[in-house]
């Protein structure tokens, strides 16, 4: 599809290891020290980072986790689906977009340390995104685990995690 070609080449998009293309936009030049930071983060980390974020039809973005509350926001193409499951194992699900007479929402928190995966609703299309992450985003902090994994943690859920995890 041209638009996906040329929003990749626009925003120098590059393949996210959880699935889509990304592009990081923003990192603040402040920093959070480790003293200041829970236990769980080594290191210190920026205030705040943000990034562009394209998932397409395709592809999906795997079930991944990390420390800190992560921000979408909507820009253009399909609304996606979010789905969020927090450490005690409740499922939910959540439609970005801006079709609000249909529910959609332009922007959702995810918690940190909640597991989250997303889609590309309509076929043969996109969901051109943007995600801010404060503490900004280490891979530090990033988890992708194996299928296996979640699913002997969340056996509950094993339709969804099937459908989107990749080991």
């Amino acid at each position: 599809m041209k638009q996906i070609e040329l929003l990749i080449e626009k925003f120098e998009l590059v393949p996210h290891p959880e699935g889509g293309y990304f592009k990081e936009t923003y990192r603040s030049e402040g920093e959070v020290s480790p003293e200041s930071l829970p236990k769980e983060y080594q290191g210190s980390r920026n205030y705040a980072t943000s990034i562009y974020f394209l998932l397409t039809s395709d592809t999906y973005s795997a079930f991944h986790k990390i420390k800190q509350d992560e921000i979408w926001h909507f820009y253009s193409g399909s609304p996606l689906m979010l789905y969020v499951i927090s450490e005690e194992g409740e499922l939910s699900e959540h439609c970005i977009g801006n079709d609000f007479e249909k529910g959609q929402i332009p922007q959702f928190v995810v918690p940190g340390n909640h597991w989250f995966a997303a889609k590309t609703i309509n076929p043969d299309d996109y969901s051109f995104v943007g995600c801010t992450v404060s503490p900004g985003f280490d891979f530090k902090d990033f988890v992708l685990p194996e299928r296996k994994q979640l699913l002997e943690k969340f056996p509950e859920h094993a339709t969804i995690i099937k459908s989107f995890t990749r080991l």
